[in-house]
């Protein structure tokens, strides 16, 4: 199971490189890794998609906290949350297809940041589910370059589990 873990630590030289390093010495892999400023100065909220199960991802949030500037550690995968990502998908298109890959564009709303000759570029932004929905959806026109983020999330102060909501909406339609 993927595991998403949501870190604060001190903004300071080398916490990454140590984050990286406890996770490379005890094997683990980091699928999707997202750094940036956190809302109180001089502190970085890191966000990880680590595949694991429970005991793992304990083990890890134990090994975690032993960490100097590691402030606090958050499995966040089974609390309700918003998540988001962005890529930058590069797609052939020639006169032909052009006006079909922009409509299936306009579905996922996508916005196109770039146009040339044979090529579209596309920014797309969403739950890790849309990206990987447009990327088969646009894979038959050829795929030429694609760059991702890693997976931020925060968790909803609402509560509201916007997964169970798409669920039960499914049950309904």
């Amino acid at each position: 199971m993927k595991h998403t873990i949501s870190v604060l630590v001190e903004d300071e030289a080398g916490v990454l490189s140590r984050i990286a390093g406890l996770f490379a010495r005890r094997g683990f892999n980091i699928e999707s890794l997202a750094v940036g400023p956190a809302e109180q100065m001089g502190i970085s909220r890191i966000t990880m998609v680590v595949p694991g199960d429970d005991r793992v991802i304990e083990q890890l949030t134990k090994q975690l906290y032993k960490l100097i500037n590691v402030l606090k550690v958050q499995d966040i995968t089974e609390t309700p949350c918003v998540e988001r990502e962005l890529m930058l998908l590069k797609v052939n298109a020639s006169s032909t297809n052009r006006s079909e890959i922009i409509e299936l564009a306009h579905i996922f709303r996508a916005r196109v940041v770039d146009v040339a000759e044979e090529s579209l570029t596309l920014e797309v932004v969403g739950d890790p589910g849309k990206m990987v929905a447009i990327v088969q959806v646009l894979q038959k026109f050829g795929l030429r370059e694609i760059a991702r983020t890693g997976k931020i999330a925060l968790t909803r102060e609402s509560g509201v589990n916007t997964e169970f909501l798409k669920s039960l909406e499914a049950k309904i339609s």
